[in-house]
């Protein structure tokens, strides 16, 4: 409801399972079959406001969490993520909400709203201990105040600097929430998003960070937001594999 350019990524979750569908199961760099210990798809949630949605996704979110499952939100644009993000914070202590974007997020409002996907990392922020935010290249002037610069890691930065995941693991708590904004990704590899942005990171640029990330650290959930499906079905292909590929990681 509160995308501002591109609209569609409503239709994101039901684009990313449909191409779940024509994954091969086995994970050639795990050496693992990660399906096999029991992938749950819930049904979606609807609702007709951002504020309404976010009320929905944590009910949904802390229900699960209350039953010691591992959670992963498929969306839809990325105010989603918040009712999320609040039900992990108050499952888990001393969280670090790790944010994959090529915006920062932090608006503390925007058209009006707090639960604008402009603000979803303002509204993290206000839940977590700390968010640490990768590959941005987008931002408002207005939001300079609320930003950490030693937690902003800036893909023109990040393309110059080979040691930059240890930078980063080095910022995170021991329990991290990652929340992943699909233009993340330079456009030349995933065009299908609401507000692409040139200059991002590729898609082992993103593993590598995973990867280190779930060694080094404790996953305790993620989300995926973003897709905006077109007739390019790649995309949609490629976020599949890239949940596939963390749940992998991590389990």
């Amino acid at each position: 409801m509160t995308s501002t350019w591109i609209k569609g990524a409503d239709k994101g979750p039901a684009a990313i399972i449909e191409a779940s569908k024509n994954m091969e199961l086995y994970d050639i760099e795990t050496d693992s079959e990660v399906y096999k210990r029991g992938i749950y798809t819930a049904e979606e949630v609807i609702s007709r406001t951002s504020a309404s949605m976010v009320r929905s996704v944590y009910g949904r979110a802390r229900k699960y969490l209350d039953d010691g499952k591992f959670v992963v939100v498929l969306g839809g644009e990325h105010a989603v993520s918040f009712g999320s993000i609040k039900a992990h914070a108050e499952s888990f202590k001393d969280i670090t909400v790790l944010q994959l974007d090529a915006h920062s997020d932090m608006r503390d409002s925007y058209e009006g709203s707090k639960y604008n996907h402009a603000c979803i990392m303002a509204r993290a922020k206000d839940v977590s201990r700390k968010v640490v935010s990768i590959g941005i290249r987008s931002m408002d002037s207005s939001e300079l105040p609320r930003i950490n610069r030693k937690n902003l890691f800036l893909a023109s930065e990040i393309v110059r600097n080979r040691g930059w995941i240890d930078d980063v693991v080095k910022r995170l708590t021991r329990n991290v929430y990652v929340t992943i904004d699909l233009d993340v990704f330079d456009p030349s590899l995933m065009p299908s998003t609401g507000t692409p942005e040139p200059g991002g990171l590729g898609w082992y640029d993103v593993l590598g960070l995973l990867e280190r990330v779930s060694k080094k650290r404790k996953v305790i959930g993620f989300d995926i937001m973003e897709l905006c499906p077109s007739a390019d079905r790649s995309p949609d292909f490629l976020t599949a594999k890239l949940i596939y590929k963390f749940l992998s990681l991590n389990f």
